[in-house]
């Protein structure tokens, strides 16, 4: 009789651990859809708004992610940075990231991805767009941050794919990092970057521009929610199945 009375007991509290369980985890379902579904309304609302023309003084509170602009100024080439690691299409390649420089007298510049380009062979450098020719305006959209990437860990040791503390390099290579922050990138090179980066979406180069958006399928989210909560109503009623048969043996017959 005590045996039985262990063995209904665990099935209970196993039971009802499992309905807490999965219904935490529909929860967390719901929230990501609602994460995903403010990303796809802040994505919707900065390209409702109109082009913005990127100065020195633009105020921070209209650089807003997914904006259109427009930058106009001079590749500053002796400070670019391969950002490593970024596929396009299933192939291996890097993200081309230059400062342009809006303003020479107080060194104000933005910082622009400029497009994707492939991998090259170990030993060989990428080859670079010429950008020589003075000042030019660039289009497209903006973005609070570089995207970043998952830090591959390496035997080349810490300083495998970190950002030099001064560019340009000495023996005029560009450098491949990982990821990039401003904060970092600016004091390396010594501009005052606008707390915004530009992505580049037209050029007359053979870089890519097919830059990776945020997944805002909140729909899959809640589907992934709906199965949770469904299994946790499974253990919900396999609870009471088994708490009634319990009551059931324990009245006189």
């Amino acid at each position: 009789m005590a045996h039985s009375v262990r063995r209904i007991v665990t099935a209970l509290v196993l039971l009802g651990v499992a309905v807490a369980i999965l219904a935490s985890l529909g929860a967390w379902q719901l929230r990501r859809a609602d994460e995903r579904r403010a990303i796809q309304a802040a994505i919707e609302a900065g390209r409702a708004q109109p082009p913005l023309a990127l100065r020195p003084t633009t105020p921070s509170a209209e650089l807003t992610a997914w904006r259109p602009a427009q930058a106009t100024g001079e590749w500053l080439n002796q400070y670019s940075v391969l950002l490593d690691n970024r596929n396009q299409a299933g192939k291996p390649g890097y993200w081309l990231a230059t400062p342009l420089l809006l303003d020479a007298a107080s060194r104000h510049a933005v910082l622009v991805l400029r497009g994707w380009l492939p991998r090259t062979l170990p030993g060989q450098r990428p080859q670079l767009p010429d950008t020589s020719g003075g000042a030019l305006s660039v289009v497209g959209e903006l973005t609070d941050r570089v995207p970043r990437l998952f830090e591959v860990w390496s035997l080349g040791g810490e300083s495998q794919g970190q950002l030099p503390t001064t560019l340009p390099m000495a023996d005029g290579s560009v450098p491949q990092v990982q990821n990039l922050a401003l904060t970092a990138y600016a004091q390396s090179t010594g501009l005052r970057l606008l707390p915004t980066v530009l992505m580049q979406t037209r050029g007359e180069d053979t870089l890519v521009r097919d830059w990776p958006q945020p997944s805002v399928d909140y729909n899959q989210n809640q589907g992934y929610a709906l199965q949770w909560f469904s299994f946790a109503a499974i253990a919900a009623v396999a609870w009471l199945v088994v708490a009634w048969r319990a009551l059931r043996r324990r009245k006189p017959s």
